[in-house]
């Protein structure tokens, strides 16, 4: 598995193709630097460098990408077997069609859920910087003629799925790439964007709010909630130990509609994201049994395949997931 990071490794920082990398966990601080790396085993990581990476995933015989940016209080090898779990979903559902790649953000190992969160927020804002670099870093490799020339482009299709917090990373990287390389206006780089139980104010997504950005860089942005997600009323009670009070997009969907981008789409998760998971919070792979795919899969799989969110009615925006009647 390839992934990429911005997490500290315990050699120094200076890129060295082929060498081991060792993650730093006693340090969660955001790297400046970016990491290219493949997984070749558990605790085992090697170091392959952005142009190898990004020429893998132009030469696979996957038909399209998605990225996987994780949610808080994940070390790597958490990361690495969710992203394991929802790829080989995947692959199970069709051969050679979707390739996952981890985004490793450095979160904390501190105890506390509150200590954890804080620190956790500071990571994933410092962290919007790093990856803004992996973007603009993508555009340039893209247009190479070295490396893409014009008998030869590259044709795969990227999406993102950012789970819980990993939406503040999401957030965060696409505005710093607008301020700070593309003032005039993001591309549209992503075909789906998945904000799963997404640890963000329900208002982000509106015309005007800090969110809209994902709006401008996606074909389609899904968002997956569930009111009686536990995770994130152990957010909620942090951000009011904190003094800050605001419904979570992940718990309500879009706080407003008529405010939002015609290209944002709500899935109400309520009637399975506690059968999926105990705290009804990791609910977007496996289903009531590990390794078998649950309805929310199964809709971000359609999604993916077809490239739109309800092909059969242009107009719709909402829906509700349930579990047919008899099923348990």
């Amino acid at each position: 598995m390839i992934f990429i990071t911005n997490r500290f490794p315990k050699q120094n920082i200076q890129t060295e193709i082929g060498r081991a990398f060792d993650f730093d966990l006693e340090n969660n601080g955001s790297s400046n630097s970016v990491f290219y790396c493949e997984r070749l085993g558990k605790k085992k990581y090697r170091e392959i460098g952005s142009i190898d990476l990004l020429s893998r995933l132009k030469n696979s015989a996957y038909r399209q990408i998605i990225l996987y940016i994780h949610g808080f209080s994940n070390l790597p090898e958490d990361v690495f077997s969710s992203a394991q779990e929802f790829q080989s979903l995947c692959d199970k559902k069709k051969k050679n069609e979707v390739l996952v790649i981890p985004i490793v953000w450095p979160c904390d190992n501190d105890m506390g859920i509150v200590q954890d969160y804080w620190d956790d927020q500071k990571a994933a804002d410092q962290s919007a910087f790093s990856f803004a670099r992996v973007l603009e870093k993508f555009l340039v490799w893209r247009s190479s003629e070295q490396h893409n020339p014009e008998k030869d482009p590259c044709f795969k299709r990227i999406n993102v799925l950012a789970h819980s917090m990993g939406n503040r990373v999401f957030r965060g990287t696409l505005a710093a790439w607008k301020k700070y390389d593309l003032p005039n206006g993001l591309p549209l780089i992503f075909r789906n964007s998945f904000l799963v139980a997404a640890d963000v104010v329900n208002e982000t997504l509106q015309v005007g709010e800090s969110g809209e950005v994902i709006c401008h860089a996606s074909r389609n942005v899904i968002v997956y909630h569930a009111s009686d997600d536990l995770a994130l009323r152990a957010s909620k009670v942090s951000n009011l130990r904190n003094k800050i009070a605001s419904r979570r997009l992940g718990h309500t969907g879009p706080e407003d509609r008529d405010k939002t981008p015609n290209n944002v789409y709500s899935v109400d998760c309520d009637d399975v994201n506690n059968k999926y998971d105990l705290k009804g919070h990791s609910y977007f792979s496996s289903g009531s049994k590990k390794g078998s795919p649950g309805l929310v899969f199964n809709h971000i799989f359609e999604c993916l395949l077809s490239g739109r969110v309800y092909p059969d009615d242009e107009f719709r925006r909402s829906s509700i997931i349930k579990e047919s009647k008899g099923k348990k």
